[in-house]
């Protein structure tokens, strides 16, 4: 890859991971770039309109310019037209979080939502874009749960396992453990984690399969309190229900691009 080209990718990705910015020198040193490079990729892209400066000679920040390009793909592919409204009525059905993520080569990304009725209380609301963090989400299981034991844990150990410092108390950090959760996610058909991802917090997934092929996870997400073991396997018809609906949806519509070769 070109060097200035894979320095300025290092910069956006380095500043999505710091929303309140970043200065000149701090991201020169973490990313082992030359001062002098490092001003030149930033200049070049605040005039393109990636990045501002908070100040005159402030720090560098991301502009929602990275965002507006992932968006306008989004909605040109339907995505938000054909999976918005089976979201929203799955979130009005469970009163808590929905969302939608896609498989994208090796990585499962968040890329729409809908929010319950149910507002009071924590909130369970990772930012849109972000990727999945497959060891210990419920989204991440339930796509790992479509693949081999051998493929799961091979995407877990390029990612990482979470710690249960960063994550809940039952987080998996072997693969003993991560292999456990996504046997009973095949058995059951969907993935549910309590107290996994974050103290407090269950969720439930479920694939969306084109073709045996899983291509997306709806998820829901709610506090212990009220999104227990008990309400999430009175939830799971209608969540099996609504990734079945968008599986064959998204196929006619393209949603999800072409299947992969060899895959019909």
């Amino acid at each position: 890859m070109n060097l200035a080209l894979d320095r300025g990718l290092s910069l956006l990705e380095h500043l999505a991971r710091h929303p309140d910015g970043l200065p000149l020198a701090l991201m020169a040193e973490e990313l082992d770039i030359p001062l002098s490079a490092c001003h030149r990729l930033l200049s070049d892209l605040q005039h393109r309109g990636y990045v501002r400066q908070k100040r005159k000679q402030g720090d560098y920040q991301l502009t929602t310019k990275v965002v507006s390009i992932g968006l306008g793909y989004l909605s040109h592919g339907g995505l938000v037209d054909i999976a918005g409204p089976l979201l929203e009525r799955l979130a009005q059905q469970s009163g808590e979080l929905v969302r939608l993520s896609i498989v994208d080569d090796d990585r499962l990304t968040f890329v729409a939502k809908a929010q319950g009725e149910r507002q009071q209380g924590v909130r369970y609301d990772p930012d849109m874009g972000a990727d999945v963090w497959l060891s210990c989400s419920a989204s991440g299981h339930a796509w790992l749960a479509t693949l081999s034991d051998e493929r799961a844990v091979a995407l877990v150990a390029r990612q990482g396992y979470g710690s249960t410092r960063d994550f809940g108390p039952k987080a998996p950090t072997t693969i003993k453990a991560l292999l456990g959760f996504l046997h009973a996610a095949r058995v059951r058909g969907y993935a549910m984690i309590d107290e996994v991802f974050a103290p407090g917090m269950c969720a439930m997934a479920a694939p969306v399969l084109r073709r045996q092929q899983c291509i997306g996870v709806i998820s829901i997400a709610g506090p212990r309190s009220r999104l227990g073991p008990a309400a999430m396997q009175a939830l799971a018809p209608s969540l099996l229900a609504a990734a079945a609906e968008l599986g064959p949806v998204s196929n006619a519509s393209g949603l999800f691009g072409r299947p992969p070769l060899g895959k019909g």
